[in-house]
């Protein structure tokens, strides 16, 4: 819904604010309380909800709480003086008190609530489990619902990822009506910082303990970027325990394992080199540079918003490390070895991993289905039909014979 008011637009369900024309970069947690206080603007919200609904069961403090009210008021063009946005009712709370229009079509309703708070705010339990080899692995589960596991891939951080713009509309959309488990691969995030194995063997051993330690024996397994040769060879090896494979925007081979000229082999050894120099300087250029071909069609704050996120998930030398085994990656021969039913969904055109290794992987995987989305995204933005598609197709696929408890008898 979109609401206007002076030369401000917010619209709740694209996380987009507007002003002047032109669209402003804020803190999820400043939107958020924007939104809440928009959608209740027939009454005074108080403190506490504000703290229920943005922070859920996480414990801050009332300053934290007047900061971003702070934030908010100027964001909008108001102050704590004229309050003719946002209304301090001392004792109680706040109040929207400016006038404003609802976009499009029908006018505001006085019944008019914000919707249930997502799961970022209420859901995420985080914990920690130990792979074969000692090292530690953090996951997370949030929903409810039958499983969907996701196999790790890099650039993300459990803790963080809720504050991302970048992430916030996948663990919602993926959460939905279910329990989506996720953990951060060794060397990211809350994992092991200082692993001495990165290795793809490694990554699907942390895959093992995971669902092991969740207690699940049958669900739906989910292979997002690099973390789909990973999902793949979890699903040949054991095929019992996979309902469903789903592959997005993946690849049978990496960079350097498909490289079949002296030029793109050399480009595969370049990327790898700039982020071994690039990646934990202060100046963001590499990493902005690097974050664009993730996001073609994103605004460019995005791009800087996935370079601070980059540089919060993990080190330079492991970012280095990790990158090295993702481009060797190479389960062509365990394709035709897949018999659970699959769903391939890629960009047709994807900037970051071409859409023919999704052919690839539909042509060499017997029964798969594959859907081409309609975006030059990589990571899709949630404004973009592509996510809508995205999101519908995957509620198709695995309500097909969906389990109804994947947790172990």
């Amino acid at each position: 819904m979109r609401f206007s008011f002076g030369d401000v637009v917010i619209d709740t369900d694209r996380f987009l604010l507007e002003r002047g024309g032109t669209s402003l970069h804020v803190q999820p947690q400043v939107f958020d309380v924007l939104s809440h206080l928009v959608l209740n603007r027939e009454r005074v919200v108080p403190k506490t909800e504000l703290l229920d609904t943005i922070w859920g069961d996480r414990f801050v403090s009332e300053s934290t709480l007047t900061s971003r009210i702070k934030a908010a008021r100027q964001v909008v063009g108001d102050d704590g003086i004229m309050q003719s946005v946002i209304k301090t009712v001392h004792g109680r709370g706040y109040r929207w008190v400016a006038d404003v229009t609802v976009e499009p079509g029908g006018a505001a309703t006085p019944t008019l609530r914000a919707p249930t708070p997502d799961v970022r705010r209420l859901e995420q339990h985080i914990r920690f489990c130990t792979a074969s080899d000692g090292v530690r692995v953090a996951y997370a589960t949030v929903g409810q619902g039958p499983p969907l596991v996701r196999a790790a891939h890099w650039v993300t951080h459990l803790d963080y990822d809720w504050e991302s713009p970048i992430w916030r509309h996948w663990l919602d959309g993926l959460s939905q009506d279910r329990m989506l488990v996720r953990y951060d691969e060794r060397g990211c995030g809350l994992s092991d910082p200082d692993p001495e194995d990165i290795s793809f063997e490694a990554f699907v051993r942390d895959l093992e303990t995971v669902v092991d330690e969740v207690g699940l024996e049958r669900f739906p397994l989910m292979g997002v970027s690099q973390g789909g040769p990973v999902a793949i060879e979890y699903a040949a090896r054991h095929p019992e325990r996979v309902s469903h494979l789903v592959l997005v925007g993946t690849f049978v081979k990496g960079r350097l394992a498909r490289a079949t000229t002296p030029e793109e082999r050399h480009e595969a050894e370049l990327q790898s080199e700039l982020i071994r120099i690039g990646w934990g300087r202060d100046d963001p250029s590499f990493r902005v540079f690097f974050s664009s071909t993730f996001m073609a069609d994103a605004p460019p704050q995005l791009w800087s918003d996935f370079a601070v996120l980059m540089r919060r998930t993990t080190s330079a030398q492991n970012a280095f490390r990790l990158n090295r085994v993702s481009t060797a990656m190479d389960v062509s021969a365990r394709l035709s070895q897949i018999t659970v039913p699959t769903l391939i969904l890629h960009g047709r055109q994807d900037l970051r991993i071409p859409f023919r290794q999704g052919l690839e992987l539909a042509s060499g995987i017997r029964g798969s289905r594959l859907v081409p989305l309609d975006t030059r995204n990589h990571l899709m933005q949630p404004d973009e039909p592509a996510w809508e598609h995205f999101l519908r197709e995957i509620d198709r696929f695995l309500a097909e014979d969906a389990p109804s408890d994947g947790s172990r008898s």
